[in-house]
């Protein structure tokens, strides 16, 4: 009986209803896409910065990371990789070797990392191939070739075809040099990285840094990317304790507690908008129900109990909550999901874009039913414990104060 009132209230105050129904659905669709594109713009920065250079996960000696010299490489790099390649899960991987040097050219000296890597298979793990500018990508039979940052280019003042001489020390502490031949250049838009990485083919670079067989790290791709920390768990425990296995939220963990800082700030800042919203339901009700006052003085009149009063107008509150939601949900989750499978294209700011180290400046939102349903169920409560005060304070008058009420 209660339901049938509350629905026959319902379409009686038509006007009312549809004002109500549609501020929440509207709320509720807003609130849904904010989520899903603070959390889609999060997930897109952490993927690129993950795939410019570090990696989904590496594999390094068990105290390089904590102390990264020679004394702790990675000493049977053919061992690690046979392993690697009956272990599941993975997409692709790679060795690579980090030496820190000194560049120069003429009178110029920069310091700087020149690293080996094996061509082919880093331009599946990483964006180092995309970030050509100028000249070409490293192969794996490249002698003296060197893939050069465009900072560090700049800083040397050389450019494709030029020489670059470098000093620096073996895999064995033994004095290293030679002269380097610029292949090609690349701008991740990491400005420091940019500014002081060099790659060269691990083929030449073992035979004169004596690092044949040696690795500072292998970066791992794993074939579902949500997957990396169980894989390597997987991977530790297959490998043994002499080696570290570390997945990218640990690699980049200042990154990853920025980005959740700023997700909490992203909520904190919704939190202060809906607290308004809020409040604005809580005075449009509590217009609605004291408009209604001398109508709930005649009830109270003919025998009808304050609490089968405070049940139908909740009721009332609870289906246009619901029907609120349910659309407002509808239309946010509809708007998440187009905008995942079609992402916001900033066209004009793609050239920004690359020097923030993004790859594109397409702009996904994250589609996550779980995610809209908890947003659901929070514009609901919201909606109908904005509603309590008017209803407690309208079914508190007396019936006759009430039938009075102008």
């Amino acid at each position: 009986m209660h339901l049938k009132l509350a629905y026959r209230n319902i379409t009686a105050y038509k006007k009312r209803s549809i004002i109500t129904l549609l501020l929440t659905t509207v709320t509720t669709a807003l609130l849904i896409f904010a989520t899903a594109w603070m959390d889609g713009s999060h997930k897109t920065i952490l993927n690129n910065a993950v795939e410019v250079y570090p990696g989904y996960l590496q594999i390094t000696g068990k105290d390089f990371r904590d102390t990264p010299s020679f004394d702790n490489l990675i000493f049977d790099a053919q061992a690690v990789h046979d392993k690697l390649a009956q272990q599941e899960g993975i997409a692709a991987f790679g060795a690579r070797f980090e030496s820190f040097v000194l560049y120069s050219v003429g009178d110029k000296a920069v310091g700087g990392m020149l690293t080996a890597i094996e061509p082919e298979k880093e331009a599946q793990l990483s964006r180092l191939a995309d970030s050509l500018v100028k000249g070409a990508y490293l192969q794996a039979g490249d002698g003296n070739k060197v893939y050069i940052g465009k900072e560090l280019a700049r800083r040397l003042k050389v450019d494709v075809g030029d020489t670059v001489t470098f000093v620096g020390s073996g895999a064995d502490w033994s004095f290293a040099a030679d002269n380097l031949q610029i292949k090609g250049i690349f701008q991740t838009g990491l400005f420091e990285f940019d500014a002081s990485a060099a790659f060269l083919a691990k083929g030449y670079f073992d035979q004169i840094m004596a690092s044949t067989n040696y690795a500072t790290h292998f970066i791992v791709l794993p074939k579902q990317t949500d997957q990396a920390e169980p894989l390597a768990a997987s991977i530790g425990a297959e490998l043994g304790p002499e080696y570290e296995v570390a997945s990218w939220n640990q690699i980049m963990a200042a990154l990853v507690t920025a980005m959740e800082l700023d997700s909490v700030f992203g909520y904190i800042t919704l939190g202060i908008i809906f607290t308004v919203i809020f409040f604005v339901i809580m005075i449009y009700t509590f217009l609605a129900v004291f408009a209604r006052i001398r109508e709930l003085g005649i009830l109270r009149a003919i025998g009808t109990k304050p609490s089968e009063i405070f049940i139908m107008l909740l009721l009332e509150s609870c289906l246009l909550a619901l029907v609120s939601v349910l659309l407002g949900g509808l239309i946010g989750g509809g708007i998440a999901w187009y905008f995942e499978v079609n992402p916001i294209v900033f066209a004009s700011f793609e050239e920004q874009f690359k020097q923030y180290g993004m790859a594109s400046s397409a702009m996904p939102t994250a589609f996550a039913p779980l995610v809209i349903l908890r947003d659901m169920v929070v514009i609901f409560v919201l909606s109908v414990l904005s509603t309590l005060y008017p209803i407690l304070k309208a079914n508190r008058m007396q019936p006759v104060e009430a039938m009075h009420h102008v």
